[in-house]
């Protein structure tokens, strides 16, 4: 078996070994029941109440999100499919939706809600090449929600504090940072997040959503694409996506066993402030334009003097077993993705390699 690399890569992403290990040392012969957890039904007790019910109780134990509130449901279609069943479920006629433009998901999801209804723009990061956050902007009292990406995982920014938005719905796009740092639950109407960057692998989102909202979702939808109808079969409408319900529990575990939310804040800073420094400190030689005060803590992103610099910088910290450091196709650059599985080692080893890559280049 080949060594274990460093995995900087965006999402899917590294994930806890203990969590591999565990499921790798399950996948035959879950719990003595001579078969595979992906070969049992759903329905089973060992399913149901040992792994459904349970990654529900730890996201809202390890998040510490208030059960009297919210509620916690576990669906289908990734992130992507939450651009779109926001305005359908809470965005009725007569209604508008108000969304802070970011960068490319922040898009996606306002072109999807143009589909739907009335979604309107009240800010736009385009015009600084997404580089900072705008903030400049009043969210109309009037609106039903506003709409925010928490992170950038393009760019590298991200919000370090709930945006204001008085008595409207607050709703957020925490795919690339949730359980990354506490949350203050009474300003949050509904987030969303895809397992691929701190929860698990790709193929399901976790969704928070108020209490009232659900109260007030619209009815008139296929039933797959209301959020009443998955809380009130408890995320079990349809056969779940059992594998990634799984391994989210034992993300949420390891999680749990770390510290919590709370620990998982301090590694972020300990993390990033690490290789920003090392940014700061080299800037004869990398360059970060990323806004001081939006730079993200997940996704940190700079350039090199030319892209076949890049090109090489890339390669040959493959060879040095760091992967996974090329940015998004449509920025470029380079980027290192430090999810809450990312060790502080693994930091430290990018750090040391930018280093020496710099010094073979300039003495």
């Amino acid at each position: 078996m080949a060594e274990r690399v460093i995995n900087f890569f965006p999402g899917p992403c590294t994930l806890p070994l203990p969590t591999l290990e565990q499921a790798q040392r399950e996948f035959l012969d879950y719990c003595d029941t001579g078969m595979s957890l992906w070969e049992t039904s759903h329905r089973t007790t060992r399913y149901e109440e040992k792994i459904h019910n349970e990654a529900i109780r730890l996201m809202h134990e390890v998040f510490q999100i208030p059960e009297e509130t919210h509620r916690v449901l576990l669906l289908g279609g990734g992130g992507t499919l939450q651009f779109a069943m926001i305005p359908m479920n809470l965005l009725g006629e007569g209604q508008f939706a108000e969304y802070i433009y970011t960068g490319h998901w922040a898009e996606k999801a306002i072109n999807d809600a143009k589909l739907i209804g009335d979604a309107r723009v009240i800010a736009s990061g385009e015009d600084k090449g997404f580089l900072e956050i705008p903030k400049d902007y009043k969210v109309s009292p009037d609106a039903r929600y506003f709409y925010y990406v928490a992170n950038n995982t393009i760019y590298g920014t991200e919000h370090h504090s709930l945006p204001e938005s008085g008595n409207v719905p607050l709703i957020a796009d925490m795919s690339s940072n949730i359980l990354s740092r506490p949350v203050d639950w009474s300003r949050i109407g509904l987030t969303f997040a895809g397992l691929t960057k701190n929860l698990g692998p790709a193929g399901m989102a976790v969704v928070i959503i108020r209490k009232d909202l659900l109260a007030e979702n619209n009815r008139n939808l296929p039933k797959y694409l209301r959020y009443d109808i998955h809380d009130e079969h408890n995320s079990m409408y349809n056969t779940p996506p059992t594998f990634c319900t799984y391994m989210m529990k034992l993300f949420l575990e390891w999680t749990r066993d770390q510290g919590g939310v709370v620990q998982m804040d301090k590694n972020a800073d300990l993390r990033a402030n690490m290789l920003y420094e090392t940014l700061d400190r080299l800037d004869d030689f990398y360059t970060c334009r990323i806004a001081k005060e939006d730079r993200s803590r997940m996704n940190i992103c700079w350039e090199l003097a030319t892209e076949e610099l890049e090109n090489e910088f890339v390669a040959e910290a493959e060879k040095k077993g760091l992967y996974g450091l090329a940015g998004h196709f449509l920025f470029g650059h380079c980027r290192a993705s430090l999810y809450n599985a990312m060790s502080l080692e693994g930091v430290e080893r990018l750090c040391n390699f930018m280093e020496a890559f710099r010094k073979s280049h300039v003495g």
